[in-house]
C-alpha cells in the first residue's frame, strides 16, 4: 500500500513539473516562455544596440575617445558635439525641409493609393487581373532600372531640383514603393462588408461619398500603416532624393538630414572654417551625434505612435523592410 501511495504521489509529482516546464493547452510552460524572451532579449539587443553605442560616443570629449578605460559611460557630458554638429548640418533648415520633403508625397501617397486601393477592390472592369499584375511588377522592378528614363523624363518635364519630382509620381500612386500601398488598401478594402457600402448607396450617398463616410473609416489600421512606412521611407532615401529633389548638376536648394549626413565631413569642414567660436576637429563623437540628430525625429515619431503602429501592423498583416 506504501509503495502504490508513493508511485501515485511521484506520478502526480512528474506529471505537476512537465505542466511547469512544458505548459498546457491554457498555460504556456516555464521552458517555453524562458526560450521565448531569451529570443527576444538577443533580438533587441541586435537592435538597440547601435543606438546605445551612438548615444554613449556622441557625449563623449575627445580624451575620453582616446582614452582605452572608458567604453560606455563618458567621464562628462559633452553635449557641445551635439552643437556643432546641428551647426554643421544647418540643422532646423534641413529638418524643416525633411518633413516637407517625406511629408508632402506621404500625404499624396495616402491619398492616391487609398483611392487606387478602393477602384480595385470594389469596382469590376476588363482587364482588372491585368492592372493588379502590372502594380505586382512594378513593385518588384528594381527601382534601379527605371532610375535613368526617370531622370531624363523630369528633365524633359522641367521638375528637376524641385519637390514636384517626388509630389508628381505620387500623385499618381508610383511615389517610393507605392504599389505595396496599393495592395495594402486593396486588400483591406476587400474585407470591409459590401452590405455597408449598398447601404450608403441606398441612402442615396454616391461613390465618393461612401468611400469617405464608410470604407476609409474603417482602414484607418490600413492608414496609420501606410503613412508611417511612406513617410520613413522618404525620409531615408538619400540617392533619390540628392538625384531629384536636391539637384545632382544644381544645388537646388533643397536639402535634407539624411543628405546634409552623407557630406557631414565636408559640411563640418566648411563650418569649422567660418565658425567664429572655437570648434573641435571631426571626430567619432561628433559624427555619432550628427548620425543621432538625423534620426532623432523619427525615434520620437515612433515613441509617439508605437501603440497605433503595432496594433496598424497587426491588423494589416505586413511587416516592415
Amino acid at each position: 500500500m506504501a509503495r502504490a501511495t508513493t508511485k501515485w504521489y511521484q506520478n502526480i509529482t512528474k506529471d505537476k513539473v512537465r505542466k511547469l516546464l512544458m505548459g498546457t493547452k491554457d498555460t504556456e510552460g516555464l521552458l517555453k516562455m524562458l526560450v521565448i524572451y531569451a529570443l527576444l532579449i538577443c533580438i533587441g539587443f541586435i537592435y538597440i544596440y547601435p543606438i546605445i553605442y551612438m548615444i554613449s560616443n556622441s557625449l563623449m570629449s575627445l580624451d575620453d575617445l582616446l582614452d582605452s578605460s572608458i567604453n560606455w559611460i563618458p567621464s562628462s557630458l559633452n553635449f557641445s558635439n551635439y552643437a556643432q554638429a546641428a551647426a554643421s548640418m544647418d540643422f532646423w533648415k534641413s529638418l524643416g525641409q525633411s518633413i516637407l520633403i517625406a511629408g508632402v508625397p506621404t500625404l499624396c501617397n495616402v491619398v492616391s493609393c487609398s483611392l487606387i486601393g478602393y477602384g480595385l477592390a470594389r469596382f469590376e472592369f476588363p482587364g482588372k487581373k491585368i492592372v493588379i499584375g502590372i502594380i505586382i511588377f512594378s513593385f518588384i522592378l528594381p527601382s534601379q532600372i527605371t532610375m535613368i528614363p526617370t531622370y531624363v523624363l523630369y528633365s524633359n518635364m522641367g521638375i528637376l531640383g524641385t519637390l514636384w519630382s517626388f509630389v508628381l509620381p505620387s500623385l499618381l500612386g508610383m511615389g517610393i514603393n507605392g504599389p505595396i500601398f496599393i495592395l495594402i488598401f486593396y486588400q483591406f478594402f476587400r474585407q470591409v462588408p459590401k452590405v455597408l457600402i449598398e447601404a450608403a448607396q441606398i441612402d442615396g450617398a454616391g461613390y465618393l461619398k461612401s468611400f469617405i463616410r464608410i470604407s476609409l473609416p474603417s482602414a484607418v489600421p490600413a492608414l496609420i500603416t501606410v503613412t508611417l512606412f511612406s513617410f520613413v521611407w522618404y525620409w531615408n532615401e538619400s540617392y533619390l532624393t540628392e538625384m531629384y529633389v536636391h539637384g545632382v548638376m544644381t544645388d537646388s536648394g533643397w536639402t535634407s538630414l539624411v543628405i546634409q549626413l552623407d557630406n557631414f565631413q565636408q559640411n563640418y569642414n566648411s563650418y569649422a572654417q567660418t565658425a567664429t567660436n572655437a570648434v573641435t576637429s571631426i571626430n567619432e563623437s561628433i559624427n555619432m551625434a550628427g548620425t543621432m540628430l538625423s534620426i532623432l525625429p523619427l525615434l520620437l515619431m515612433y515613441f509617439v505612435l508605437q501603440r497605433y503602429f503595432v496594433e496598424s501592423i497587426d491588423r494589416t498583416g505586413i511587416t516592415g523592410e
